[in-house]
């Protein structure tokens, strides 16, 4: 279950965004391609349609951006690898067709700047970064303390770009649809860093973060793949097929499946965790008696220790909350794998070379412990059973697919194709980040409060969204 990490690598260098309007055009005619098909190892994504809601109102900002009278930044969902594809349909469909039956005259590009995290160049390819590139994207190495140069392209692009920036707060997919993780920081302080740029530049341009959510659904729930896939996953673990025959409900019947499948693999783990790493299971101590709350008291044990396996090889200290610990994983990780504090690798010695490819093998492997984790971090006790619809049911399915796949050596495992799935895009009313400047501006814990009052309205009103629409 190692990464493909045979030796040390150079150092990660930033990729540089050299947005191509050309390039832009080619990518929006092959939209409807790509929405079936994506670049991951060709499988299809699937997306038979995407649909937009309140794109009027991105529409009026985007007039009023390049009436040079607003800077905003668009701060999206991230459930999905495939969220890409729906934010383009956004900004090349929607919003140019809300403008056009508005009377609104809009100038090309409608586009945004993206920023994307660094590692998914590394699972896919050197090809994403360039092609990242040429749309307008750069990167930003999330477990790094300050990344000065993601951070300051960011910032002069806010300020000065005839296009606005698209983030995604979360730092990285969730596998769910219906729940939006805790939110990064870094959003809403680039929005303050905006205002403050803008003061000194003698600007009065207003600033503003437009929440957008995006889910995906089955238009036609296809039970019988699911029940496939769940079927080989049950074998691939041993467990053996349940009867369908019974007077609970289809769903019922799946949440039972899924309940003792999630059991026999925390068991399954806990074993493994406990006889090859030497750990130990402190007990667990809740008041409740409900399967499936106790399987998550479980499952966060197990995270506990497997990321704590990963700390002890890197030195760390398990500080924060487990979305914290991997990231700080990562770039330990990282720094033992792309070594920026060697010189050029073919200059070393036969003997140094080989030690530090030693240690990047090494690091590879145990920062598979953390992968496992940042799977799970989203997982809840009551994401299925409050709203028992197949998607939900399709999506912890998946991630548990995921989990298994990596533990076969199938490191970026290309998911199963369920059926056609349709995404919906929602625009959310702007948040005006100016209008908080008084505060923030005060004295640093002025400046704290704000950032998190900011980030936690962001996160309520994205959580809000996704629940009006379910």
């Amino acid at each position: 279950m190692s990464e493909e990490i045979k030796s040390v690598q150079p150092p990660l260098k930033f990729i540089v965004p050299r947005f191509n309007r050309f390039f832009l055009q080619i990518v929006r005619w092959l939209l409807p391609v790509l929405l079936r098909f994506r670049l991951r190892r060709w499988l299809p994504a699937r997306i038979i349609r995407v649909e937009t809601e309140n794109t009027l109102e991105l529409a009026k900002l985007y007039e009023q951006f390049q009436a040079g009278k607003v800077r905003f930044l668009l701060a999206f969902r991230h459930p999905e690898v495939d969220d890409p594809l729906s934010m383009l349909y956004l900004l090349s469909r929607g919003v140019p067709y809300s403008a056009r039956s508005s009377g609104i005259k809009l100038k090309e590009p409608v586009h945004s700047h993206f920023i994307y995290e660094r590692g998914m160049t590394i699972w896919a390819g050197n090809w994403l970064g360039e092609f990242f590139s040429f749309l307008g994207g750069f990167p930003i190495r999330r477990g790094k303390r300050v990344d000065k140069t993601g951070l300051q392209t960011a910032r002069n692009l806010f300020l000065n770009s005839n296009m606005p920036i698209a983030v995604a707060p979360e730092g990285a997919t969730n596998g769910h649809s219906g729940k939006v993780s805790a939110l990064e920081p870094g959003v809403a302080q680039l929005a303050f860093w905006c205002i403050e740029d803008l003061k000194k530049a003698n600007r009065l341009e207003e600033v503003f973060i437009v929440p957008v959510t995006i889910q995906y659904s089955y238009p036609n729930p296809p039970w019988k793949k699911l029940d496939w896939l769940l079927s080989k996953l049950e074998a691939m673990s041993g467990l053996e097929a349940i009867s369908t025959e019974s007077s609970k409900s289809k769903e019922e019947i799946y949440y039972q499946r899924v309940l003792r499948l999630a059991s026999h693999l925390l068991t399954e783990m806990e074993e493994f965790y406990q006889r090859f790493y030497h750990q130990t299971l402190i007990p667990i101590n809740i008041d409740s008696e409900a399967a499936n709350e106790i399987i998550i008291a479980r499952l966060h044990r197990l995270q506990d220790i497997a990321l704590g396996v990963s700390e002890q090889h890197f030195g760390l200290q398990a500080q924060g909350t487990f979305i914290d610990r991997c990231r700080r994983l990562e770039e330990a990780g990282w720094s033992y794998i792309y070594r920026d504090d060697l010189p050029a690798l073919e200059t070393l010695t036969p003997l140094a070379r080989g030690l530090a490819d030693f240690a990047a093998t090494e690091a590879a492997k145990r920062l598979q412990h953390m992968r496992l984790v940042e799977s799970f971090v989203a997982v809840t006790a009551t994401y299925i059973k409050d709203k028992p619809t197949f998607e939900r049911f399709a999506e912890t399915i998946l991630l548990m697919y995921d989990m298994m796949s990596r533990l076969q050596n199938d490191t970026f495992p290309g998911r199963p194709n369920l059926g056609w799935r349709q995404s919906k895009v929602t625009v959310g009313q702007p948040i005006s980040v100016t209008q908080r400047w008084e505060t923030y501006k005060k004295d640093r814990q002025g400046a704290r409060t704000s950032v998190s009052e900011l980030t936690l309205d962001l996160h309520k009103a994205l959580q809000t969204m996704i629940d009006q629409q379910t």
